[in-house]
């Protein structure tokens, strides 16, 4: 009896029915919490009262969550371009790569959300902004994981690429940049999440679209319900751009390689 119930268990786990379920449970867990746990509505709202605010025009979701993955997605991709592009470069120079990687390492270390207030004061309000913020945020992981996974290339590889006189071109595009290829998805998983980190706080900071800035909004109001709604359309965003960062590494890495 217990082996079969493990390996249920195990059935679930591997597919996406149990994932679903764990959520139809959290959500029902939450339901009776709001409607019997005696807590009133301004703390913690049922989920139905949560969902029904998506049918309140004033909140304009449409046009907030448009504003909001906008700023995350394209923060997140400019990261990725300029990122990969700049590890790219200090991989052809072993000098630039030691000269300057302590530097990204150092600039790693600031605080990413003290730069909103200066981003906002050297560009002012508005998408771009708060892209910038983003990008501020999810930046150094890509370059630093890339610049990392293009150094690291077993020497024996290399010597054997030397052997048969490959040139530099061909030992890049044959040998470090498809190795690299797993710590590129590394830093982009990781960047994936500080995105949407970062495009809040831009929101949060100064703002007049978007998701975080409703969530300012609403809270005078204690609209708790819009609130948790804007938080699980924040994290669905999210969601949706490391599904899409994780089927692509799973084509171009995992199924490119058992290919």
């Amino acid at each position: 009896m217990k082996s079969i119930l493990e390996s249920a268990a195990a059935r679930l786990g591997r597919g996406p029915v149990g994932p679903i379920l764990v959520h139809l449970v959290v959500i029902a867990i939450w339901q009776i919490a709001a409607d019997f746990g005696g807590l009133p509505r301004y703390f913690l709202p049922s989920p139905t009262e949560t969902l029904a605010t998506l049918f309140e025009p004033r909140n304009r979701w449409a046009e907030n969550t448009l504003v909001t993955t906008i700023e995350i997605f394209g923060g997140f991709l400019i990261a990725v371009v300029v990122g990969v592009a700049i590890a790219l470069f200090f991989s052809w120079s072993r000098l630039l790569l030691a000269l300057f990687m302590p530097l990204l390492v150092s600039l790693n270390m600031i605080p990413k959300v003290a730069l909103g207030p200066l981003i906002i004061v050297w560009f002012g309000y508005g998408i771009g902004t708060n892209m910038a913020i983003a990008f501020a945020i999810c930046f150094f992981p890509i370059v630093i994981t890339t610049a990392r996974g293009l150094s690291e290339i077993e020497p024996e590889m290399l010597y054997l690429a030397r052997t048969v006189n490959a040139s530099k071109w061909q030992i890049f595009r044959k040998i470090q940049f498809p190795g690299a290829l797993p710590y590129i998805f590394s830093g982009m998983k990781v960047s994936a999440v500080l995105a949407v980190a970062g495009a809040i706080v831009g929101e949060f900071i100064g703002s007049e679209k978007g998701l975080g800035y409703l969530m300012l909004q609403v809270q005078i109001n204690l609209d708790t319900a819009t609130m948790f709604m804007s938080v699980l359309m924040i994290t669905l965003i999210g969601v949706v751009l490391y599904g899409a960062v994780a089927f692509l590494e799973w084509l171009l890495v995992k199924r490119g390689g058992n290919a």
